[in-house]
């Protein structure tokens, strides 16, 4: 069973940092794309980052220069570096992932169970 297991939410106060990481566990034929995304309350979810398997990179213009997205193909690893915080970026974070199961199938997009940030002011 595939699982995505993230850890490094926590409570920061404004111009802080944090880290997110986010493992795929269970066994997996490959993966794609991988990603954070996140919601606040009372908003949609939204993109935050990506990072494609050759290691492009796209962020919100909200996180441009601010967070760092990076992968670990071999451990099945993305993590988000977060600099700068500010309570605009509090949020439920979910990291993501398009992967196959099997090589006879098309990728799907797997979850995590979402991390909190908040950011003080």
């Amino acid at each position: 069973q595939v699982q995505l297991v993230e850890s490094g939410g926590g409570l920061v106060q404004a111009g802080g940092s944090l880290r997110l990481s986010c493992v795929v566990s269970g066994y997996i034929f490959s993966i794609s794309h991988m990603g954070w995304y996140r919601q606040a309350p009372g908003k949609q979810r939204e993109l935050v980052a990506t990072i494609t398997g050759g290691g492009s990179t796209n962020y919100a213009d909200s996180v441009k220069g601010r967070f760092t997205i990076s992968r670990d193909g071999a451990k099945n690893r993305v993590t988000l570096q977060m600099n700068s915080l500010n309570p605009e970026d509090t949020a439920v974070y979910y990291c993501n992932a398009n992967l196959r199961v099997t090589l006879w199938e098309a990728g799907n997009d797997y979850w995590g169970q979402g991390t909190q940030v908040t950011v003080s002011s």
